[in-house]
């Protein structure tokens, strides 16, 4: 019997073939898996329409997850080459990939993404109904609007960010008290643009059953898109954030009554002594659902490296609530990215995800700590090499500079402590 949706063969005691794989992922009992996916505080994105999928889980008690954002755009537009990104993506163990294509034959990109993917991949349609019809913003209707997540939903995508919580009541909350840089989600600018010239409310919030019906039927995953996500540190945490915030958490509601899997998504520039509330505000008004964060991003002054910038407020995002991070590369707000920024954003990232699942105390996370100071401690380079989180970069800076003693590093070479004091102590 194939159940409608992952969240309601959990809450008939159904373990899927997800489950299963999930289950060889974590280290997660399968009576806390089934009683979180049935609660919503675990998602599995996993479209029946994406066969080779390998599925993931995503919430309270497993791995922190990275997101990749890829695509073409009128200005890039070399589809080889993104889809070489997606290869990429893969070896360097990304968790997810997004398509935010915004230009020429989405379809078959998307359609080829999906095909070579065996991560969960995730699409804002409201992109690429844009690219889809060529037309002004404000002519889209709302028909068109949902003719383009069905063909989402058929093509086998995983997972669809809508920004259903960008309302009429946010975009007053807005207007009356201004921020510095007004709106930076890309989605959510559309949909305001549409909103204001059609004197209309957000189509998606308005006919949000709609919208769940389609992703009950091909079980895709809502990420509830926060429109209205700060993009400068200033603009952190005021009204209009929160007020749509308000809203997600209702939709949340709605999504578990009709058995959709549904996460939210989270700023977005914040200074570093407001991530935790940020992430605390979120888990409450949005009753545990699952969190996915840009960034956050906790400075404004560092364009050129805001993997690093995003990695920080990453972190510290991931220790208190987040639970899947959308890698930021070092050409944020200056380009595209291209193959060079991407490793450096997942490395980043993921250096974040590790680092928050250790101190969270994430079961079997500190094993792989603890693998790499046990090879340090004997000297063993090619075993650190193997346990490296990129062990190509490893490799090259140690045949950079070779020592005297192979057996140290050019850093300390005679005086190297760990062979000093492993000489004296374990003798």
């Amino acid at each position: 019997m194939v159940h409608a949706t992952q969240m309601a063969a959990a809450r008939q005691g159904v373990l899927t073939s997800q489950m299963q794989q999930v289950l060889a992922d974590e280290r997660i009992h399968q009576d806390d898996l089934l009683e979180r996916v049935a609660n919503g505080r675990i998602v599995i994105p996993a479209n029946r329409n994406h066969p080779n999928l390998i599925a993931k889980g995503i919430g309270a008690g497993l791995s922190t997850k990275i997101n990749v954002n890829l695509g073409v755009s009128e200005d890039c537009c070399n589809v080889e080459a993104e889809l070489n990104k997606v290869r990429r993506s893969i070896e360097l163990k990304a968790d997810a990939i997004m398509d935010l294509s915004t230009f020429g034959d989405t379809r078959t990109f998307r359609q080829r993404t999906v095909a070579l993917s065996p991560v969960m991949i995730g699409t804002v349609p409201v992109y690429d109904a844009v690219a889809r019809y060529g037309k002004d913003v404000a002519a889209i209707s709302v028909d068109d609007f949902f003719d383009v997540v069905r063909i989402h939903a058929e093509d086998g995508v995983d997972f669809m960010t809508i920004h259903a919580g960008l309302t009429r009541v946010a975009v007053q909350c807005l207007r009356t008290n201004p921020r510095l840089t007004h709106v930076v989600s890309r989605g959510g600018s559309l949909l305001l643009d549409w909103m204001i010239r059609n004197d209309a409310e957000n189509p998606f919030f308005e006919h949000f059953d709609r919208l769940l019906s389609i992703c009950r039927e091909y079980d895709v995953t809502l990420s509830l898109g926060d429109g209205l996500r700060p993009g400068s540190l200033r603009d952190a945490t005021d009204a209009a954030q929160i007020q749509e915030l308000i809203v997600l958490g209702e939709l949340t509601k709605r999504c578990w009554q009709e058995d959709v899997q549904v996460m939210i998504e989270g700023p977005g520039h914040v200074p570093l002594n407001e991530v935790v509330a940020n992430m605390q505000l979120e888990k409450k008004l949005c009753h545990g659902a699952p969190f996915y964060v840009l960034g956050p991003i906790v400075t404004d002054v560092a364009p050129g490296y805001d993997h690093i910038t995003s990695a920080i407020g990453g972190a510290l995002a991931a220790t208190y609530g987040a639970d899947f991070l959308c890698y930021v590369t070092p050409a944020e707000h200056l380009r595209l990215p291209d193959a060079d920024d991407m490793k450096e954003g997942i490395i980043a990232s993921r250096i974040a995800a590790h680092a928050a699942d250790v101190a969270k105390g994430i079961p079997g996370a500190m094993d792989w700590d603890n693998a790499m100071s046990q090879a340090r401690k004997e000297l063993d380079w090619e075993r650190m090499f193997e346990l490296a989180l990129d062990p190509e970069k490893a490799r090259a800076y140690r045949a950079s500079s070779q020592p005297i003693d192979q057996e140290v590093c050019t850093m300390c070479g005679d005086l190297c402590a760990v062979k000093r004091s492993r000489a004296i102590l374990e003798s």
